[in-house]
């Protein structure tokens, strides 16, 4: 499980299909499940609170997004308590609005990893085409990282499991989600990303 600090009343959460099975928790779990969720929230926000400080002491909005091949990713802001207003204790505070929640769930099927260096997109992309897996994708650059976006729509249901092993051998599945890669990465090839690189970068 990975938290980060997005602004002050902002964290992003993310968490690998790994990090849900250790927890009992399958991928459709999150969809049917909620008392499942709801102990797996409980521990994000306990080490949100732990590694970050971040209290979850008002209501909060909680946005989850399911990615194929990445996990979950929660994005959770804290909105302005007024129960205190009210005459309310802090502990009571505390126990009651951390179940003030406004959920939205979505799932998205794009395919997307993360390369260091270059030579590891390049890899990456001679092994897709030698093996007709697909000539598709759009390569992003953000953070100081290259990012393949993949849409399974165009690539064969049979391979998709052998497309998935082909991006992980050179590269890491990231929480970075489609509409923070439009606002905030720079993209360098918004199509067929795979076939222009193994042109360009021939043996």
């Amino acid at each position: 499980m990975k938290i980060e600090r997005l602004s002050q009343d902002k964290i992003r959460i993310f968490l690998t299909f790994d990090d849900l099975l250790e927890r009992g928790i399958q991928k459709d779990d999150m969809w049917r499940e909620p008392p499942k969720l709801h102990e797996l929230f409980l521990e994000m926000m306990e080490q949100a609170y732990t590694e970050l400080g971040f209290d979850a002491d008002g209501p909060l909005a909680v946005e989850v997004l399911a990615m194929p091949a990445q996990g979950m990713v929660i994005i959770v802001t804290r909105g302005k308590s007024n129960s205190a207003a009210d005459g309310a204790t802090e502990e009571d505070d505390l126990e009651d609005d951390i179940y003030d929640m406004e959920v939205t769930m979505e799932q998205t099927d794009i395919v997307m990893y993360a390369f260091r260096d270059f030579e590891d997109v390049i890899s990456v992309c001679r092994q897709l085409m030698a093996s007709s897996f697909t000539e598709d994708g759009r390569l992003y650059t953000y953070n100081g990282k290259y990012i393949l976006a993949l849409e399974p729509a165009l690539i064969d249901s049979s391979r998709h499991n052998a497309v998935i092993a082909v991006l992980a051998e050179y590269g890491d599945a990231t929480s970075v989600t489609s509409a923070m890669l439009e606002e905030y990465g720079k993209i360098i090839m918004p199509e067929h990303a795979v076939r222009e690189i193994c042109s360009h970068f021939q043996f």
